[in-house]
């Protein structure tokens, strides 16, 4: 099993795209090379029937004349139904076109074996409404569609208006955001990646900084002959009086992705007898109080990547003690009731490394994240200084220098109590042992995908640590 990445990891957003295809130049080839890509795989997947090419006035229209054209050549029974009359290299595409135009009513839709969506491309500006949508709504055969359904919008994955189920879209050169967030994502069906031989230089030019998460953006550390316990990296998490478990859940997974030692710290007596029982691996230590416990951890300097969230209560008592780690300069990454308890007050997180906040955590910090997941997480990374992973089956991670990443892998089974403490384990034991924080954080949003999805359905979050484990090791074959 390999995890090497056949698919490009650069995202561009539909004004890149645009930049892309205007230094390559030669706009009609791209477009016969696009509409050749579509045809190509329709041919893959179906077999011949009446097929109706939707076409836009514009070059995603022009790909549908080019699809139409091809496949006509090759037997099919295509008609093409145009929205408006097509312009610029459209309208060279068009002007090739032998075939029948239909007339652009629900009823040609009702008759065809196969829709083309050729209407609005990536960069759409306006909702798809009134006949388009009608027109779309219509369709009970199965739809491919070109670059994305109509009505999605590549740099959000939003609709706009109205937007079909795509049964295929084929998109060109690299794939956009939306074609990753959802609910693009969704509406995509299979997703096809065509090269149409744009030559990949342009992205020196353009300098991409959204990237489908995955291991061509960071490599995981491995020890090597010399490597001992002290050289492997030390994680220590705060526990919780009412909520231990999810610190256990933590450490197991900080210990399971190459952690040399965890430290569970306790403010209480029981919760450090429990961890001793149940994390045997782990060292445990205890204070009596909060104030106490936060004394030992300050006067200790090799206490610098510290968790702190899992099972802690969102109040006063946790909102101090990110505040003195935090002065103290230790490295923290945020989760769950240390989130929370700085409600309303994203300055206090200013220093920490890693956020990771679900929907609810980050609504309260920065205010929802609305339809742009992307510039959302963005806007909170540059306001707090950290990498903010915002959690989700499409989970962004977004670094203050506005790099940010889409994360694609996660199987909904994840959706489980405890994964997150899972999550925040990972990330602090990756942090520890030398990946920055936003690689850190994004390798450990793929391997728990990865792990919920070598586990499968009737996943709890104690299945995690040793999948991760198992994913991990295939990266190496």
């Amino acid at each position: 099993m390999s995890f090497k990445p056949a698919i490009p990891p650069e995202l561009l957003t539909p004004t890149e795209m645009a930049e892309a295809d205007r230094l390559a130049g030669n706009g009609p080839a791209l477009m016969a090379a696009a509409g050749r890509a579509v045809a190509w795989a329709i041919g893959r997947r179906f077999r011949p029937c009446r097929v109706l090419v939707l076409a836009g006035p514009g070059n995603n229209g022009g790909d549908g004349y080019v699809v139409a054209r091809l496949l006509e050549r090759a037997g099919w029974d295509v008609g093409v139904a145009a929205l408006a009359a097509p312009r610029g290299d459209a309208a060279l595409a068009a002007a090739a076109w032998p075939g029948p135009m239909r007339p652009f009513a629900v009823e040609e839709v009702a008759r065809a074996g196969l829709v083309v969506d050729a209407l609005f491309g990536a960069g759409l500006s306006r909702p798809v409404e009134g006949l388009a949508a009608e027109m779309l709504a219509a369709a009970s055969a199965p739809i491919v569609a070109v670059d994305v359904p109509s009505g999605v919008c590549g740099a959000t994955g939003a609709v706009r208006g109205f937007a079909a189920q795509a049964a295929l879209t084929v998109t060109f050169f690299r794939r956009k955001p939306g074609h990753l967030l959802r609910p693009g994502r969704d509406l995509c069906g299979e997703l096809v990646l065509a090269d149409i031989r744009l030559p990949p230089a342009v992205l020196e030019h353009i300098r991409p900084m959204t990237f489908a998460n995955g291991p061509a953006l960071w490599r995981l550390p491995r020890p090597d002959a010399a490597s001992h316990k002290h050289s492997r990296g030390h994680v220590t998490i705060l526990s919780g009086t009412q909520m231990a478990g999810a610190a256990l859940l933590a450490a197991r997974a900080a210990r399971r992705i190459g952690a040399g030692l965890v430290t569970l710290a306790c403010a209480d007596g029981q919760s450090a007898a429990l961890h001793r029982l149940a994390e045997p691996g782990a060292l445990v230590i205890q204070a009596e109080g909060m104030q106490e416990l936060l004394g030992a951890l300050v006067d200790d300097p090799k206490r610098q990547v510290i968790l702190l969230g899992p099972g802690l209560p969102p109040d006063a008592t946790t909102r101090g003690a990110v505040a003195t780690l935090l002065r103290e300069g230790r490295r923290l990454v945020l989760d769950a009731g240390a989130l929370s308890a700085c409600a309303g007050q994203p300055e206090a997180l200013q220093g920490a490394a890693i956020l990771t906040p679900h929907e609810g955590e980050f609504a309260r910090l920065f205010g929802p994240a609305g339809g742009d997941r992307l510039a959302a997480a963005r806007a909170a990374a540059r306001r707090s200084g950290a990498v903010v992973l915002l959690k989700g089956s499409d989970s962004v991670i977004a670094a203050p220098d506005g790099r940010a990443a889409i994360n694609h892998n996660a199987p909904p089974w994840l959706a489980t109590g405890g994964s997150g403490d899972v999550l925040a384990g990972l990330a602090a034991s990756l942090l520890a042992q030398g990946l920055p924080p936003f690689e850190a954080a994004a390798a450990a949003a793929w391997l728990q995908g990865e792990a919920g999805t070598l586990v499968g359905p009737g996943l709890v979050a104690e299945d995690l640590p040793e999948a991760v484990r198992r994913a991990a090791v295939f990266l190496d074959e």
